[in-house]
């Protein structure tokens, strides 16, 4: 039975990278995945175009109960290397907003890049192959997949969280985490769409919005859907969003009302609140907002008094509302929480109490923003973990 440098249980991004650049250090490198294809959270992100990465990422896009472990690991991979890494190959790739970068050839390219490496390097990756037990000698690891076992010096788990599990996500990672006794920060769904019944008249409406939550403000694409609420600024939003706390809306991010009616009675025009920000709002919406949420009636604004204004500017500007939970793992991008980064070395992503064990990409207690920021930090997360495990 040959004995492995390195197995790396899973895939995806973080382990395909992990793999690569071990490899490059000259070590014996073994990927398992138990899907029958590598990747598939790869080809399945950003509509199949794969956003993965963004111009500007830094340890404040990320949520983590120790803001400061991801810096190493984003420092010294940074976004502009996956970014040299791809052009090498010839990926073409566009700016859709914000720095979000998606390959204009399909996500897998990115793929393709990865498994490019990893053959160019000698790893060796088998496919539907789930490993079931894990155990640790004096000297390398054993795991056992069904019939067949391997054995490997040291052992890298970079298995993902528990989102997508019709793509084969598992609590797999998580087990063997606490198999060797370390800590798992409460593991939640994130970038996810929020629960808030009452507003399936509005579902499809699209507009944008600044959402304050958790003393965070994200100012982005806002939807009303059967259920709830999604759209990028609610899905950025439910990072920070604990269950029971409120969540505040300004559906005229830039603007002021007050001001707006000011301007209006000095100027003459528009009569209405509905005229006023007819121009503002889609239709749809202003009608409805009108109607079911504004607590002052529609008049001519010569006859709103300054306590009528501010309860029109707060319907507006500031509706609160505690969302009734989230749509889960089955609608969340990603998975908040997991391996307490206190356990682990920021540098290499080592188990500090278990030589030889690392934990990368999702599975680690690093969260990042909808824009590319987690496949930038499974990126790194993997390069760090690589580097340490070819000794460098």
């Amino acid at each position: 039975m040959a004995l492995f440098d390195v197995i790396i249980v899973g895939g995806g991004a973080s382990g395909l990278m992990c793999a690569a650049v071990a490899a490059q250090g000259g070590k014996q490198v073994l990927v398992l995945e138990h899907n029958t294809k590598c990747g598939r959270k790869v080809l399945a992100s950003g509509g199949g175009n794969c956003n993965f990465t963004n111009l500007d990422v830094g340890p404040g896009d990320f949520q983590s109960s120790n803001p400061h472990f991801a810096k190493s690991a984003l420092s010294r991979y940074p976004s502009r290397s996956f970014i040299e890494l791809i052009e090498e190959y010839g990926v073409t790739y566009f700016e859709k907003k914000m720095g979000q970068l998606f390959c204009k050839e399909g996500a897998e390219r990115v793929l393709d890049v990865l498994l490019g490496e990893c053959k160019k390097e000698g790893v060796t990756v088998t496919t539907g192959c789930e490993v079931n037990k894990v155990s640790q000698g004096e000297s390398h690891f054993t795991l056992t997949a069904g019939p067949h076992v391997f054995e490997g010096k040291n052992l890298v788990m970079a298995t993902g969280g528990l989102s997508f599990k019709g793509l084969g996500a598992t609590d797999f990672g998580y087990r063997v985490a606490a198999q060797f006794g370390l800590n798992r920060i409460t593991t939640t769904p994130a970038l996810v769409p929020l629960l808030c019944g009452g507003y399936k008249k509005l579902a499809g409406l699209s507009l944008p919005v600044a959402v304050s939550v958790q003393k965070k403000t994200i100012t982005d694409d806002f939807l009303f859907t059967h259920w709830g609420f999604s759209g990028p600024a609610i899905l950025k939003a439910s990072l920070y969003w604990e269950s029971s706390k409120p969540v505040s809306l300004d559906f005229l991010p830039g603007q002021q009302i007050p001001d707006l009616i000011e301007a209006a009675r000095h100027k003459g025009g528009a009569k209405s609140l509905n005229r006023l920000l007819s121009h503002l709002l889609p239709s749809r919406f202003l009608e409805y907002w009108l109607e079911k949420v504004v607590p002052v009636p529609d008049k001519d604004l010569q006859n709103y008094t300054q306590k009528e204004i501010k309860a029109v500017s707060e319907a507006f500007h500031a509706w609160t509302f505690v969302p009734q939970g989230t749509e889960g793992y089955k609608k969340a991008e990603v998975t908040k929480g997991g391996i307490d980064t206190n356990d682990l070395s920021s540098k290499t992503m080592e188990a500090k109490a278990v030589k030889g064990l690392y934990f990368i990409g999702e599975l680690v207690d690093v969260t990042g923003l909808l824009g590319g920021y987690n496949f930038q930090w499974a990126w790194s997360s993997g390069f760090a973990a690589g580097k340490a495990l070819a000794g460098e």
